[in-house]
């Protein structure tokens, strides 16, 4: 109950310290021409799969959220459902100001999806941790996730061998929360394959 609290506070006093900000770049007459951002680091475990805190890679712990205001943006408030990483924030700033786009930077622009939320820029985001989350020496494996529109694949790998442990799959049609693995349910396999692909693209394994 403590760190539940202690958490909610938290997030209580952080809306707070926003709000000040916003107000202040109201009172100074910027709002029309400032880039709003807000993000955070990855998301907290308060119970749920049994899990406390963080390094997980469920979505309770892999998301996370990502807000950005523009003076010109057309629909503001609205939300998108497309897989998108904190390393697109770059390239996205990069462009809205009107920058040059830099060599060799990860991630994409989401200025597209800025204008038309409908819009798709990746077909999935990645996230990776180990387990044990905290460790001495090396971890016993190394799970790394792939997020697609609907669903979540993980693959645990053995750290020092790379072999395959074990595998999950979630769809989010139908578990939000993550509950049930369907990774060797027959009615996945289409699932399973393409997301199997997109971890090749993403970890290259």
């Amino acid at each position: 109950m403590e760190i539940r609290h202690g958490y909610l506070a938290a997030i209580t006093y952080l809306n707070a310290q926003v709000s000040r900000v916003l107000a202040e770049l109201d009172a100074m007459g910027l709002r029309e021409n400032t880039i709003i951002v807000f993000w955070s680091d990855h998301g907290y475990h308060l119970g749920e799969q049994t899990l406390w805190a963080k390094t997980s890679n469920f979505e309770l712990d892999a998301r996370v959220p990502i807000i950005i205001a523009t003076p010109e943006i057309k629909q503001p408030g609205v939300a998108t459902d497309a897989p998108v990483e904190l390393l697109d924030l770059y390239p996205t700033l990069t462009e809205l100001c009107g920058l040059p786009k830099s060599e060799g930077v990860e991630g994409t622009s989401l200025a597209a999806m800025l204008r038309d939320p409908n819009a798709s820029e990746k077909a999935a985001a990645y996230t990776q941790h180990p387990r044990p989350a905290y460790f001495q020496g090396v971890p016993e494996v190394m799970g790394c996730s792939v997020r697609t529109a609907r669903h979540r694949y993980t693959e645990w790998r053995d750290f020092k061998t790379g072999k395959l442990v074990a595998s999950e799959l979630y769809d989010h049609a139908t578990d939000s929360l993550e509950t049930v693995n369907v990774a060797t349910d027959p009615s996945s396999a289409g699932a399973i394959a393409d997301c199997r692909r997109l971890y090749r693209i993403g970890f290259g394994q």
